[in-house]
């Protein structure tokens, strides 16, 4: 067996109750490596073709890959995944915290759950044991109740839970898998389908020993780390309070800040909803993931007699994404609403960029009369409302009233409401778009519309990364034959769209890897890990196969679901040039993005036309005789 994998999978049924372990090949872990490239595996091997997301006979997958549990900073990470509730396509969600490393400790390399209790249960893993314990008790809870109550009954405060909120039992379709309370695998609806199995959550401890290989080689990929993250990863490293929400204001000063549902091209006062004011007013410490140095989390605390008005430090604080979808991008300016607004979603177990959105299309629904206070039970869904903002989040976990219909996401609102809500839905293969702006960068929204789970930052590019002579040019240009110079974020050419391949290619490794995208690692450095690790030979161009792997089966999985390259696609909204602000008259015409997406196709070795993967293609990326075994 190859360092970094115990060689078992865990399954559980949980209708029967079977549990059982499989023990696959050293190839599969060669090739696979974990996370993304394992979910779409296991679903391709064994989901039944058009599979209700919410049938028994879906698979909720827990998938940390080689590097967890070898203490390497930044691989402190797992991956949930199934057919999400919200898309219909694949679901791939990555989460941080402590998850991923304590369960591969149990000596488990995934976790495979299929059918559905008969009453709501929890699963109980520790050091090669699995129990299936009851959880009518924890139904209902909050997710800080939940997992206090779990630790009390295990008498272990070092227990890691995985677990849904309200927001999952109730099928929320956007539901989120909450981790460590504060940490959300929070995109595709992992939560629904884990309500849909009556199971409320997955309690792990562990103490065996993952094989490390070659330590020596891991250990000094740590060390470069150690010297460099506070020069490398300044943006996060260095000050008080340093984290993703520094750079709302920056998006703002560009004209990249989501506003008002994608339709307004400035957010008026973003200076009411910066970091900085958040820090001074709210922060309390700062909090980290595991084997991680840099620290990037905030943990707010407000203190005030109305509950409405106080923040939980149990809940952590917000991100840019969840700080930007329930403030600008619902047109709200009271940073204490956006700030509860996601400690809500976490209590709750909701994604907050879907939740934002849903509010933000219902709020201009109702601005050009599609709705009325009639059809929302009375409420008025006004821009800028900060105290709606808190109602309806609170009545969409519960699926109270109007907050029925906010639950099930954009997409099926708008078909709900009628051909002159399209406009306003802006959602790719069904999943709400991230708060980044793609007209102001270009190949993002590319990216955007790619992705094999529908519209998300994180297996993406980011084009202002590359606008300038630095790390993500440098990190590409090992890999190229003829360097490439800054490029403009506002452009779709050749060059572009190497960078793209490369990086989507690094980014889906990450995700196989599961390793923290804010990490400073380039490819090399993430080469010399996972050969240290498994003891095998590993080179760049080696880790960027795994990722084209991982795209490669992802497609295949969706291909075989209904998708095509029709639902590749970009909302017509941000394509369109706003006629002020910093981006007034920028677009992403329809040739540019076609021609872009073709060119994307042909990078990845896929039919031109039709995105579908070639037999060149799978022999080329050693998938050949893996794919033909599953009848594909």
């Amino acid at each position: 067996m190859i360092g970094g994998a115990h060689g078992k999978i865990l399954h559980v049924d949980l209708t029967t109750g079977e549990i059982r372990v499989e023990q696959p090949g050293d190839d599969f872990y060669r090739l696979l490596v974990g996370g993304r490239a394992v979910i779409a595996y296991l679903l391709l091997r064994d989901l039944p073709p058009r599979t209700d997301p919410f049938s028994p006979d879906n698979r909720l997958i827990f998938a940390p890959g080689l590097m967890q549990g070898s203490n390497l900073p930044g691989a402190g990470r797992h991956a949930v995944g199934g057919k999400s509730p919200l898309t219909g396509a694949l679901g791939s969600s990555e989460v941080g915290g402590w998850w991923g490393h304590e369960f591969k400790r149990t000596g488990f390399d995934a976790l495979v759950i299929r059918g559905r209790a008969d009453r709501p249960v929890y699963l109980w893993i520790h050091n090669g044991e699995v129990e299936i314990r009851p959880a009518e008790h924890l139904w209902g809870l909050k997710t800080a109740d939940t997992q206090a109550a779990i630790r009390q009954e295990l008498g272990d405060e070092r227990v890691r839970v995985a677990q849904i909120g309200p927001a999952g039992e109730n099928r929320v379709r956007y539901a989120a898998v909450m981790h460590d309370v504060n940490r959300a695998a929070g995109r595709n609806g992992m939560g629904a389908l884990m309500g849909s199995k009556n199971l409320k959550a997955v309690a792990v401890r562990g103490s065996l020993s993952v094989p490390v290989a070659v330590r020596g080689q891991v250990t000094q990929v740590a060390r470069w780390l150690a010297d460099n993250y506070k020069t490398e990863a300044a943006w996060a490293a260095e000050g008080i309070g340093r984290g993703t929400q520094d750079s709302l204001m920056h998006w703002a000063y560009l004209g990249g800040l989501p506003t008002r549902n994608f339709g307004q091209a400035v957010f008026e006062h973003p200076e009411l909803l910066s970091g900085e004011r958040n820090y001074e007013m709210f922060l309390k410490e700062r909090d980290t993931c595991q084997a991680c140095p840099i620290r990037c989390k905030q943990v707010f605390e407000y203190p005030n007699d109305d509950p409405q008005r106080r923040l939980d430090p149990v809940y952590g604080g917000p991100e840019y994404e969840a700080m930007a979808a329930f403030g600008p991008d619902c047109g709200v300016t009271d940073n204490l609403a956006v700030c509860k607004a996601n400690e809500l979603a976490n209590a709750y177990g909701l994604d907050a960029i879907s939740t934002g959105a849903s509010i933000a299309f219902v709020m201009e629904c109702f601005e050009n009369g599609l709705l009325t206070a009639d059809d929302t039970g009375g409420l008025e869904f006004r821009w800028g409302d900060g105290e709606l903002l808190l109602k309806a989040v609170e009545m969409i976990a519960h699926r109270q009233g109007f907050g029925d219909v906010l639950a099930e996401g954009v997409a099926r609102m708008s078909a709900r409401f009628g051909p002159a809500t399209e406009p306003f839905n802006l959602t790719i293969k069904g999943q709400e778009l991230p708060m980044h702006e793609p007209r102001l960068k270009h190949a993002m929204g590319v990216g955007y519309a790619v992705a094999p789970v529908g519209a998300d930052h994180m297996m993406n590019m980011h084009d202002t990364d590359f606008a300038y002579d630095g790390a993500g040019l440098r990190r590409v240009n090992r890999m190229l034959e003829r360097p490439i110079g800054p490029l403009s974020p506002k452009v779709l050419n050749e060059e572009k769209m190497q960078i793209f391949y490369h990086e989507l290619n690094w980014m889906h490794f990450q995700d196989c890897a599961v390793n923290c995208h804010f990490y400073p690692y380039n490819y090399d450095h993430m080469a010399a890990a996972l050969s240290g690790v498994t003891g095998l030979t590993y080179s760049a161009g080696d880790i960027l196969q795994v990722g084209a792997r991982a795209q490669t089966l992802a497609r295949l999985f969706n291909y075989r679901e209904g998708f095509s390259a029709d639902d590749d696609r970009l909302p017509r909204r941000v394509m369109q040039a706003f006629q002020d602000g910093p981006l007034a008259g920028v677009e992403i015409t329809e040739a540019a993005f076609h021609w872009a997406r073709r060119r994307y196709y042909e990078l990845m070795g896929w039919n031109p036309d039709t995105g579908e993967p070639t037999a060149a293609c799978l022999a080329a990326l050693g998938l050949a005789e893996m794919v033909s075994e599953l009848g594909s």
